[in-house]
């Protein structure tokens, strides 16, 4: 991985740019952004954090689209009763002004990965600009923080997931229970009536 990032760094904020799109086009198996800004950054610290942050958004935000255009496709795999709880939560979304531009920054502020949040609007077909506007915002901040305390944070994550590939698949293994689990929701009940129920989660048409 440090070569990967000692030659796209040869290429300055352009490289970095081109690696977070990359990483982020793809559903699995890619480490956390913030994980490769540090890194970056770790290597050439004449690097402007805030600039590198911004950088960074602008290209995982560019990749999550890109992510979530490829999620759509698979939509056409899913069973029609989650089709119809996934629309639920879409329309409802849709129809407040800063629904997506809240969920997207409270979710885009923390270092958590972002792909499966991605997938879930691809199967729900979200269709607003708030999406990619609060996912941008809330990573522009979130870059800044860990890459200011990158290595007060990134050596002990290392340390603590000595195999790389063990941690990603950890990670991704969390997110695809999560969209699960967010698919199961009943959510006409839990937004109509305020109670949680869950539906079977046949996820698949198989």
């Amino acid at each position: 991985m440090m070569d990967i990032l000692e030659i796209f760094g040869e290429f300055s904020y352009f490289g970095i740019f081109l690696v977070l799109i990359g990483v982020n086009a793809a559903p699995i198996l890619m480490p956390p952004s913030w994980i490769i800004l540090t890194s970056f950054y770790l290597l050439d610290p004449t690097l402007n954090v805030v600039i590198l942050a911004m950088v960074g958004a602008t290209g995982a935000t560019i990749g999550r689209f890109v992510l979530k255009r490829i999620s759509v496709v698979f939509r056409r795999f899913v069973a029609e009763e989650q089709k119809s709880n996934l629309d639920v939560i879409g329309n409802y979304l849709n129809n407040k002004k800063y629904g997506y531009v809240i969920a997207s920054f409270l979710f885009g502020a923390t270092p958590l990965p972002s792909n499966m949040l991605f997938i879930a609007y691809g199967l729900m077909r979200a269709k607003s600009l708030g999406i990619y506007v609060g996912f941008w915002f809330g990573r522009v901040i979130s870059y800044i923080v860990m890459i200011y305390f990158g290595n007060a944070v990134l050596t002990p994550f290392l340390e603590l997931f000595e195999d790389r590939l063990t941690a990603i698949l950890l990670i991704d293994g969390a997110g695809i229970g999560l969209i699960v689990l967010f698919a199961s929701i009943n959510w006409t009940l839990l937004i109509t009536k305020r109670k949680i129920k869950f539906v079977k989660p046949k996820i698949w048409r198989i």
